[in-house]
Order: C-alpha cells, then structure tokens, then sequence
C-alpha cells in the first residue's frame, strides 16, 4: 500500500500512488527549468557549471526533497522506527556545501569560482523549495537571482 498501513493522512496515498505522482513530476520539471535558467547566465559567460550543470543540481534537490517527504510514509505510525524527514533535506545542504567547496580556488592570489559555487547552492535551494511544493519561493528565488 502506497501510504503504509499504518499512515494517518489520507492525503499520503494519494500523492504517492500513481497519479499523485504524475502530479509531482510538474515539481520536478519546474525544478529543472529554474535551474537551467540560472544555468544559463553563467554558460553564456562561459563559466564552468552552465545549464546542464545547474539543471541536475535543481532536479536532484527536488527528488530528494519528494523522496524525504514522501518516500517513508510507509513506516509512519511505526513505534519502533523514528521517522525525521528534514534529515534528508540537511544531507542535500551538506552534500551541496561540499561540492561548492571543490568549485572554489585559489589561483595567483584571487580566488575563483565563488560565484560559481554561489549560484550551484541557489540551484540547489530552487530544487529543494520546488520539491517541498514551494513553487513560489523557488519562482521568487530564481527571479532573485535575475538581478544579480
């Protein structure tokens, strides 16, 4: 059973059965578009993570998040499993600090790659709120980044 046997919310079966899920995938496609158009500023100044880059960062933060919020609704109401979703979600934070962190250098005195690794976290950021259904925080947050 989608939701788990033991899952109190109704709502829970439905988004992971099958059309629920249909209905994520808009997530996940707003996702990668937002990433790919942060990506794109930075591949039309030939910087090194364009949009390709920027697009999987997006996409994969926003499969985690929907797999975080919906991916172990089958042990809810289990009482010997302690279920923390926002675990998953720090992971994303995490594992992106790290990747940022191999973007940055320091060359001849000037660091490099700071900006680069600054709009990889936000690409992060924009697929997380879009894979937590904070369509609007990650519309606003990639208009954010347009002014920049």
């Amino acid at each position: 059973m989608a939701g788990g046997p033991n899952c109190r919310d109704p709502t829970v079966t439905v988004l992971t059965g099958w059309s629920g899920q249909a209905t994520l995938l808009g997530n996940l496609a707003l996702a990668g578009a937002l990433g790919a158009f942060v990506g794109a500023e930075r591949q039309f100044r030939s910087k090194d993570a364009g949009m390709r880059t920027h697009a999987l960062v997006a996409l994969g933060a926003a499969t985690f998040m929907l797999i975080s919020k919906f991916g172990f609704n089958d042990l809810l109401g289990l009482t010997s499993i302690s279920v923390d979703p926002t675990r998953v979600a720090a992971q994303v934070v995490s594992g992106i600090g790290f990747l940022g962190g191999g973007l940055i250098f320091l060359r001849s005195h000037a660091v490099r790659g700071l900006t680069t690794a600054s709009s990889v976290w936000l690409a992060a950021a924009i697929g997380m709120a879009a894979g937590s259904g904070l369509l609007l925080i990650a519309l606003v947050s990639r208009a954010r980044d347009s002014f920049q």
